[in-house]
C-alpha cells in the first residue's frame, strides 16, 4: 500500500484542488463556531431575561394586598 501524498505540500496542495477543499474546510469549520457563538450570546441572553422576569413576578406577588388581613404584604 503506497501513501496518496508524499509530502506535507502535496497534501496541502490536493492535487491542484487544495484551494477549493481548504476554503471548503474553513467555511464549514467558520459557521459551526459561528453557531457556537450565536448559541452561548443567546443562552446568556435568555438566562438574563428569565432572572428579570423571575424578579419582577417575585416583586409582583409581595406587592399583592392580603384581602384577609388588609396589608400589603
Amino acid at each position: 500500500m503506497q501513501p496518496y501524498f508524499y509530502s506535507v505540500s502535496e497534501f496541502i496542495a490536493m492535487g491542484k484542488h487544495g484551494v477549493f477543499v481548504w476554503s471548503c474546510w474553513a467555511i464549514a469549520v467558520g459557521v459551526m463556531l459561528g453557531f457556537v457563538v450565536y448559541s452561548r450570546r443567546q443562552r446568556k441572553t435568555l438566562i438574563k431575561q428569565m432572572t428579570i422576569q423571575q424578579a419582577r413576578q417575585a416583586q409582583r406577588t409581595s406587592k399583592t394586598p392580603n384581602y384577609k388581613t388588609g396589608s400589603t404584604r
